[in-house]
C-alpha cells in the first residue's frame, strides 16, 4: 500500500484576473479550486495513473471537510486526523501579468494529534511505500521527518522524502528510498550553482554517499536526472510542450516515479514515467492524467502504461 503524508493540506483557490490593480476592485475571469499539498498531489496523480493510495495528515474546520470531500470525489482514500482549533488553510494563487500567491497558516496541531498520526503509521507493513512531502507547520517539531523515519527504521518500507534544506539532510542517515530536490535546491545545500546535468551528477552522488538510495533531480526546462542505487545515471531532456502551470509538477514527477517502479521494478522505466508525469502536469491546468502521460511517453519512444 502507498501512504502519503501532508502535514498542512490546503484548498488551492486559483484565480485569473486581467490587469490586476492593487487597491481597486478586481473581478476574476476564471477560477478553480483544488485540494492542495504535496502529499495530496502525489495521491491524486497516483490515482490518475491507476494506483491506490491513502492520504494521511491533519484537517480542521469547513475547509478540512471540503478537502476530504474533493479527495473522495477523486476516489482518493483519506484518513485525515481532525484538529480541534483553526481551519485548514486556503492558498490563493492570483494569475495576472505576474503570478502572486498568498498562503494561509493552517490549524493548531497539538501533541495528541501527532500521537494519533504515529498510531496510523504503526499500521504500515513491510513493503509499503510512505511519501513525506512538503514543509512542516511552525507548530510542529522541525525534526518531524527525521523522527518519523527513526520511528519506522526497523520496518522494510520504501520512504520517499520531497523536502528542502535541513528537513531533507536530516533524514539521509535513515536511507530514504527516494529524494527529489530540484537543481537549485541541491545547489543551495552545497553552496554551489548547478545549471547543467553534468553539474548535477557529482552532487546527486554526494547525496547517495550521505544515505539516499535514489536521487531524482528535476531541472525544469532542462529535464531531469536520476542517480539510481544500481549505480546507473539516467538523464533526459523533457518532452515538448507549453508550460501552463508549474504547481504540482514536482509532486507529479514523484508519483510517476513511484508508479513506474512499482509496476516494473526498473529504475529506467520509473525515471521516464516520472519525467513524463511531471511534464504532463506542467502542460495542463490540472494534474496529469494517464492519457496525457502516455502521449508524452510515446513522444519519447518509451513504453506506455
Amino acid at each position: 500500500m502507498i501512504y502519503t503524508v501532508t502535514f498542512n493540506p490546503s484548498l488551492d483557490y486559483i484565480v485569473d484576473v486581467d490587469d490586476f490593480e492593487l487597491g481597486k476592485t478586481n473581478r476574476t475571469k476564471a477560477e478553480m479550486m483544488f485540494p492542495g499539498g504535496k502529499g495530496i498531489n502525489v495521491s491524486l496523480v497516483l490515482q490518475n495513473l491507476g494506483l491506490e493510495s491513502t492520504a494521511l495528515g491533519f484537517m480542521a474546520g469547513f475547509t478540512g471537510k471540503e478537502i476530504a470531500r474533493l479527495l473522495s470525489e477523486a476516489k482518493v482514500n483519506s484518513r485525515f486526523i481532525r484538529v480541534a482549533d483553526g481551519i485548514s488553510r486556503i492558498n490563493i494563487k492570483l494569475r495576472a501579468k505576474e503570478e502572486t500567491e498568498i498562503n494561509g497558516m493552517g490549524p493548531a496541531i497539538e501533541k495528541d494529534d501527532i500521537r494519533k498520526l504515529y498510531s496510523q503509521l504503526d499500521e504500515l507493513e513491510d513493503g509499503d511505500v510512505l511519501v513525506l512531502a512538503g514543509s512542516i507547520p511552525a507548530v510542529m517539531p522541525e525534526s518531524m521527518y527525521k523522527d518519523i523515519m527513526k520511528y519506522l527504521a526497523d520496518r522494510n518500507l520504501k520512504i520517499v522524502v520531497d523536502a528542502t534544506k535541513d528537513l531533507l539532510m536530516n533524514v539521509l542517515e535513515y536511507h530514504p528510498f527516494l529524494i527529489k530536490p530540484n537543481n537549485h535546491e541541491l545547489g543551495e545545500i552545497f553552496g554551489v550553482t548547478l545549471r547543467t546535468k553534468d553539474d548535477v551528477i557529482p552532487y546527486a552522488k554526494k547525496m547517495q554517499e550521505k544515505g539516499a538510495r535514489n536521487v531524482l533531480v528535476s531541472m525544469a526546462g532542462e529535464g531531469a536526472l536520476l542517480a539510481a542505487e544500481d549505480g546507473m545515471v539516467y538523464e533526459s531532456e523533457p518532452p515538448k510542450g507549453k508550460v501552463k502551470n508549474s504547481v504540482g509538477a514536482g509532486d507529479s514527477m514523484v508519483a510517476g516515479f513511484i508508479a513506474g517502479y512499482l509496476m516494473s521494478q526498473n529504475y529506467e522505466k520509473a525515471f521516464y514515467l516520472g519525467l513524463c508525469t511531471g511534464s504532463a502536469s506542467a502542460f495542463s491546468d490540472n494534474l496529469a492524467t494517464k492519457d496525457e502521460v502516455n502521449a508524452l511517453l510515446k513522444e519519447l519512444g518509451r513504453d506506455m502504461i
